[in-house]
């Protein structure tokens, strides 16, 4: 049978936009007046702003040399060099699928498109946040532990619950909370070799922070899931992973971003599973059955 080239109706192009850029707008609302001149300035010039100097960008952007530096700082690099040659490297990539903006006389199909569109762009953005060092020690200090707890509010709380799901199943202490009196009295008794996970897509969510701070205060290992680089919650974990998703008219980014927590979490319980491959075979043969017996 001869190929045939997939159809091309459906699909949205778009410029590429790198991980510099996401980083961004993670931490944009923790920037100063002066940082946030720098940032839309980048924003709206990534290709311009890896032909200028430093002086350059900081009189275009109404700055000062000084507020440049602290602003590459802020986001991980060691100046503005070094930015740049993020933002110059990952802006030489072809273009890819794009998620549009939904609008009133879209019709379902549309929408259908759009929608989906819109999930697959979070989970390609937010693969280029993730850092895989990262993701490494979380898998190993969760592999080890005693206990993990999931926290969660709100919409977060189905994620945390989703999770602390699929680790029960391959025979893990897990067990997650949405409750604010039973997060702190949970992380209060936590310990050395337990893990508490997080889940906010603000990274504001008072009972999750404080849950987590009280945790680490009694040696766990802590763990956070957000949008929002340089947030409170990033302040008292030990390993952070950031998602990345945009706002629509009628979908808010933590919407979006929801696709983009449970893959994070996906991976990590995946990647915990085949380090002790036969024990969560077994489990999970073991609770299936169980299931299986619970059917009429």
């Amino acid at each position: 049978m001869k190929n045939v080239a997939p159809a091309k109706d459906h699909i949205f192009v778009r410029s590429h936009e790198p991980s510099t850029l996401l980083k961004i707008k993670g931490a944009y609302r923790t920037f100063r007046k002066a940082e946030r001149r720098i940032a839309d300035f980048i924003l709206k010039n990534p290709e311009e702003v890896i032909n200028l100097s430093i002086t350059e960008l900081a009189e275009k952007s109404e700055a000062s040399e000084s507020s440049v530096v602290r602003f590459c700082q802020s986001l991980g690099y060691r100046g503005y060099y070094e930015l740049k040659i993020s933002i110059a490297r990952e802006l030489v990539v072809p273009p890819q699928h794009i998620y549009e903006e939904i609008n009133l006389n879209d019709t379902v199909a549309s929408i259908k498109e759009k929608v989906f569109q819109a999930n697959i762009l979070a989970l390609q953005d937010t693969i280029k946040m993730l850092d895989n060092r990262e993701l490494k020690k979380a898998v190993e200090v969760i592999a080890k532990a005693g206990l993990v707890v999931f926290y969660g509010m709100a919409t977060s709380a189905a994620v945390a619950l989703d999770s602390a799901h699929k680790f029960l199943r391959i025979n893990f202490n897990a067990v997650s909370y949405s409750d604010s009196h039973m997060q702190a009295i949970s992380a209060a008794l936590l310990k050395k070799g337990d893990v508490a996970i997080g889940i906010s897509h603000s990274g504001s969510s008072k009972e999750v922070v404080e849950a987590l701070r009280i945790a680490r205060q009694g040696g766990a290992t802590t763990i956070c899931i957000t949008h929002h680089i340089k947030s409170p919650i990033t302040k008292v974990v030990d390993i952070k992973f950031y998602t990345a998703a945009r706002e629509s008219t009628l979908r808010t980014d933590a919407m979006t971003s929801r696709i983009a927590q449970l893959s994070i979490l996906d991976v990590l319980y995946v990647s915990v599973a085949l380090k002790r491959y036969e024990e969560s075979l077994r489990s999970i043969e073991q609770t299936n059955g169980a299931l299986a017996d619970k059917k009429f």
